[in-house]
Protein backbone atom coordinates (compact mmCIF):
# COMPACT_ATOMS: atom_id res chain seq x y z
CA UNK A 1 0.00 0.00 0.00
CA UNK A 2 1.47 3.23 -1.01
CA UNK A 3 1.11 6.33 1.38
CA UNK A 4 0.03 9.45 -1.09
CA UNK A 5 1.51 12.97 -0.06
CA UNK A 6 -0.54 15.46 1.09
CA UNK A 7 0.10 18.82 -0.01
CA UNK A 8 1.33 21.08 3.13
CA UNK A 9 -1.37 24.00 3.62
CA UNK A 10 0.75 26.89 3.63
CA UNK A 11 4.18 25.76 3.88
CA UNK A 12 6.48 28.29 3.07
CA UNK A 13 5.39 32.42 4.81
CA UNK A 14 3.13 33.54 2.14
CA UNK A 15 1.99 30.57 0.15
CA UNK A 16 -1.53 28.89 0.66
CA UNK A 17 -3.31 32.26 0.45
CA UNK A 18 -2.81 33.08 -3.13
CA UNK A 19 0.56 35.24 -2.93
CA UNK A 20 3.19 32.59 -4.64
CA UNK A 21 6.29 33.56 -2.40
CA UNK A 22 5.00 36.60 -0.71
CA UNK A 23 6.30 38.63 -2.99
CA UNK A 24 3.14 40.84 -3.64
CA UNK A 25 1.41 43.24 -1.20
CA UNK A 26 -1.92 44.68 -1.87
CA UNK A 27 -0.87 47.51 -4.07
CA UNK A 28 1.67 45.43 -6.00
CA UNK A 29 5.00 43.48 -5.90
CA UNK A 30 7.41 44.72 -2.60
CA UNK A 31 9.89 47.31 -3.82
CA UNK A 32 13.54 46.09 -2.17
CA UNK A 33 14.51 49.04 0.00
CA UNK A 34 18.16 50.33 -0.74
CA UNK A 35 21.04 51.37 1.64
CA UNK A 36 21.25 55.11 1.62
CA UNK A 37 24.78 54.79 2.55
CA UNK A 38 25.75 52.51 -0.40
CA UNK A 39 23.75 54.51 -2.64
CA UNK A 40 24.75 58.24 -1.84
CA UNK A 41 27.91 57.37 -0.66
CA UNK A 42 27.79 58.92 2.91
CA UNK A 43 30.03 59.01 5.67
CA UNK A 44 28.67 57.99 9.06
CA UNK A 45 29.44 60.18 11.52
CA UNK A 46 28.64 60.50 15.27
CA UNK A 47 29.00 64.32 15.58
CA UNK A 48 26.26 64.28 12.17
CA UNK A 49 23.61 64.50 14.80
CA UNK A 50 20.65 64.96 11.96
CA UNK A 51 21.60 62.03 10.32
CA UNK A 52 21.68 59.92 12.92
CA UNK A 53 18.13 61.33 14.68
CA UNK A 54 16.56 60.00 11.35
CA UNK A 55 17.62 56.03 12.49
CA UNK A 56 16.48 56.69 16.12
CA UNK A 57 12.82 56.57 17.10
CA UNK A 58 11.34 59.21 19.48
CA UNK A 59 11.80 56.90 22.31
CA UNK A 60 15.08 56.84 22.04
CA UNK A 61 15.79 53.15 20.21
CA UNK A 62 17.71 52.66 17.19
CA UNK A 63 15.58 51.27 14.16
CA UNK A 64 16.30 48.03 12.71
CA UNK A 65 17.88 47.48 9.31
CA UNK A 66 15.13 45.84 7.89
CA UNK A 67 12.68 48.91 8.91
CA UNK A 68 15.47 51.61 7.26
CA UNK A 69 16.60 49.60 4.56
CA UNK A 70 20.40 50.03 5.85
CA UNK A 71 22.92 47.08 5.07
CA UNK A 72 24.59 45.29 7.76
CA UNK A 73 28.01 47.03 7.19
CA UNK A 74 26.18 50.19 7.50
CA UNK A 75 23.92 49.09 10.15
CA UNK A 76 26.88 48.11 12.14
CA UNK A 77 28.64 51.70 12.09
CA UNK A 78 25.24 53.38 12.46
CA UNK A 79 25.24 51.31 15.69
CA UNK A 80 28.51 52.56 17.01
CA UNK A 81 27.90 55.80 15.95
CA UNK A 82 24.31 56.26 17.96
CA UNK A 83 26.20 54.89 21.04
CA UNK A 84 28.97 57.61 20.72
CA UNK A 85 27.08 60.34 20.19
CA UNK A 86 24.92 59.00 22.88
CA UNK A 87 28.12 58.69 25.39
CA UNK A 88 28.84 62.47 24.25
CA UNK A 89 25.04 63.54 24.99
CA UNK A 90 24.61 64.96 21.38
CA UNK A 91 21.86 62.48 21.45
CA UNK A 92 19.50 61.46 24.40
CA UNK A 93 19.07 58.17 25.65
CA UNK A 94 15.68 58.15 26.65
CA UNK A 95 13.00 60.92 26.50
CA UNK A 96 11.63 62.23 30.10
Amino acid sequence: MAFIKKPSRGSKPGEGQGRPGGKFRKGGPIRRKVCRFCADKIEIDYKNVSLLRAFVTERGKILAGRITGTCAKHQRELDTAVKRARMLALLPFTVN
